[in-house]
């Protein structure tokens, strides 16, 4: 019943089908054994505050916004994700770090 050209953009069985074509993309995640997380820390375009970010990780996107959650509570700070990146307001990166290394991964801590 639904076809690319039809002017329907929400239906009860399907819900948005605006978004369908996005979300069809998954990643799956890798075990963290088999990553390598790098900890970068940046300030720019946040008015001097910096911030902690988790690059190279190789996770779905419920998987990745778990793991953010498990960061934010283990600094107890606030932080999002944007664009597969996990970013944790403040200089976290010891204290991320013992946290993924606990959960497995490999940990590279960048820059200075």
């Amino acid at each position: 019943m639904t076809s690319n050209h039809s002017k329907t953009v929400w239906s009860s069985e399907e819900g948005d089908l605006r978004k369908k074509d996005e979300t069809s993309a998954s990643v799956n995640s890798l075990p963290p054994q088999q990553q390598t997380i790098y900890l970068h820390r940046e300030s720019k375009g946040r008015g001097g505050k910096g911030v902690t970010l988790v690059k190279g990780l190789v996770l779905s996107e419920g998987d990745l916004i778990t793991l953010a959650k498990k960061l934010k509570q283990a600094c107890g700070s606030g932080g999002t994700i944007k664009d597969g990146t996990i970013e944790i307001q403040g200089e976290q990166r010891e204290k991320i770090a013992d946290v993924l290394r606990q959960l497995g991964y490999k940990v590279k801590i960048a820059g200075g």
